[in-house]
């Protein structure tokens, strides 16, 4: 899967803006101002870094040690890194993505979740 297919995956969902805060190189998915992905432009193999649940995270590793590892430069026990090109299912990194996103939007304030219901689906 390449970068263009996670953007455009990422910026359907509601409240998703996209920025460069950490400079041209790292594109960061925001729900509501809340990162739940980022993703390193210039990086071979391409790797994203997705949120995900402790409790997860464990399992996630051992059955795909070679694509889904410890997340880079981010908390270890909330973050893996995943290399999505190769044989990964993309259902998977679908999964992971939207996993990512509904984290975050579970530990929103109940105002910000309100504010994110009432928006138009992009």
């Amino acid at each position: 899967m390449d970068i263009e297919t996670i953007r455009n995956y990422c910026l359907k969902k509601k409240g998703v803006t996209e920025e460069l805060p950490f400079g041209p190189d790292t594109l960061v998915f925001k729900v509501m101002g809340k990162m739940f992905a980022t993703a390193g432009l210039d990086e071979v193999p391409l790797r994203i870094n997705l949120k995900c649940d402790p409790e997860r995270v464990p399992d996630l590793r051992a059955e795909y040690p070679e694509h889904i590892l410890p997340g880079y430069h981010m908390n270890k026990k909330h973050w893996n890194t995943v290399l999505p090109e190769g044989n990964l299912p993309n259902s998977l990194i679908f999964g992971l993505i939207d996993h990512s996103y509904e984290l975050v939007v579970q530990g929103l304030p109940k105002k910000v979740q309100a504010q994110l219901n009432d928006l138009e689906q992009s």
